[in-house]
This record gives structure tokens, sequence and C-alpha cells, in this order.
């Protein structure tokens, strides 16, 4: 294993990006995830229901969640990417990753701001907001696949082959006690 994937596999600051092994990024990651996409579910709703206001404010609260959130993510995505070695297939990916992601939390910031703005919304939500968040959603998905790929195909802050053998070693059983 090279030295530049060991470095990739261990946290800048343990203490802000999360020990080795369990990295707090992909944990964070699903704040932003799911109020975005509850958030598409609500605006979809919206077309639905009789009296729609209440899953229009729910949409608009549900991305300001998400963006605070995915906020929170990238800060702790980039002490990831620090640990990466420059010049590198997966810092290149890493930096890809990073800018569509904050530039799916850009879209979402201002998607926010124009339902926020005036009396903040009431009816269903329009098509052009509604459209705006599915688009941002579909890019926030294009971004996922590539962590993915910087976590399962470059190994970027999972721990090492060697540790990771060890959930494979079987459990020693106590003598006299049944199975099954």
């Amino acid at each position: 294993m090279s030295s530049e994937s060991q470095h990739a596999k261990r946290p800048v600051s343990a203490m802000l990006a999360g020990p080795y092994g369990h990295p707090f990024h992909p944990i964070l990651v699903t704040v932003p995830i799911g109020a975005w996409v509850g958030g598409l579910v609500f605006d979809v709703a919206s077309h639905i229901v009789e009296d729609p206001d209440f899953l229009a404010r729910g949409a608009m609260w549900l991305i300001a969640l998400g963006v605070i959130g995915a906020l929170a993510a990238a800060m702790v995505g980039l002490l990831d990417l620090l640990a990466i070695p420059t010049g590198t297939r997966a810092f290149r990916v890493g930096l890809i990753h990073m800018t569509l992601n904050l530039l799916v939390t850009a879209a979402y910031a201002g998607n926010f701001l124009w339902r926020y703005a005036g009396q903040g919304p009431s009816g269903s939500v329009g098509v052009d907001q509604l459209t705006l968040n599915a688009v941002s959603l579909a890019v926030l998905g294009v971004s996922g696949y590539l962590g993915g790929k910087l976590a399962y195909h470059y190994g970027v802050r999972v721990a090492d082959e060697a540790m990771q053998a060890e959930g494979f070693v079987p459990v020693q059983r106590r003598p006299g006690r049944r199975t099954g």
C-alpha cells in the first residue's frame, strides 16, 4: 500500500474529522440529503393536496435545514480533502466532489431566499422552485457518486485492509455453549 493512500486514510484532525476508520463527513451528509429529499417530496405534494401552504412552508424550512447541515458537512469534508495528497486522481475527484457540493448548497441557499422573500410561501410551490430543487438534488446525486468513489474505490478515510480483515476472523465460541 502506497504512502499516499495511507496518508489519505488518516484524519488531519481526529477530533474534528473523526478518528481513524470513523470519519464524520459521511455521518453529517445524511442531514442535507434527507432534508433536501424531504423538501422535494413536500414540493411535489403541495401540488396534490387541497391546502398546500403547510407543505410549501415545510419544504422551505427543510431546505434551510439542509443548507445548515451541508455547511457543517463541508467543513469536515474539507479536512478529509486535505488528507489526500495533491496531484493524485483521488484529490482531483475530491475537488470535483467539493465543487459540486458547494454549487448545490449555493443553489439551495438561493432557493430558500427565493421562497422566503416577501410574505413567504403560500399555495403550491412554484414550478420554477420545484425544478431548481429537483435539478439540485440530481447534481447532488452525481456528487454523491463521486464521494462513494473516494471512499469505496480509492479508500479515502477508510481503514486499511489489515484492519478490515479483523472483521472476518471467526469468533471463538466458549466451551459448553450451545448454538442455534
